[in-house]
């Protein structure tokens, strides 16, 4: 089999592709010098990911729980998560499951745990058919999901 210079240059050009990028990745890694053990799973469990606070001492391993609960008010779907070992998430936390988790739910509006700081009678949902966020009464009724959290510990 003949060799052609441009069989060689395009061998070549993938060659340095590969190195550009993994010379990328490495000024990742010692810009952002951050590893995590992933956590154990429990049955149905899916994990999310970590969220790391911007001066990288709080690190959180955010993990989905597999029931769901339906027409439920934010003071129900709170204890109903803490009775199954979780927490709903909290608004940072639905970000990240809309965008990453977004078929694990239905297109509807989902309590998080955060009050409205400014009248405690509101509570913040996620909207899992657009993505956005919104307050509402406590007393309405949508969807709740749960999720732990487990402390990256180094």
């Amino acid at each position: 089999m003949d060799v052609t210079i441009d069989q060689i240059k395009e061998e070549h050009a993938k060659v340095a592709k590969m190195i550009a990028t993994f010379e990328a990745n490495q000024k990742i890694v010692s810009a952002y010098p951050i590893t995590l053990n992933l956590p154990q799973l429990n049955a149905g469990e899916k994990y999310v990911g970590a969220i790391i606070s911007a001066d990288g001492t709080k690190r959180d391993h955010i993990i989905l729980l597999p029931e769901t609960k339906v027409d439920i008010n934010w003071k129900d779907a709170t204890a109903w998560a803490k009775s199954i070992g979780g927490d709903l998430p909290n608004r940072c936390e639905s970000a990240l499951l809309f965008a990453t988790m977004k078929d694990q739910f239905e297109p509807q509006w989902h309590w998080t745990n955060e009050q409205h700081a400014d009248d405690s009678g509101y509570a913040w949902v996620q909207g899992f058919h657009y993505g956005g966020q919104s307050s509402t009464r406590k007393s309405n009724e949508y969807r709740a999901r749960a999720a732990r959290r487990l402390s990256v510990i180094e």
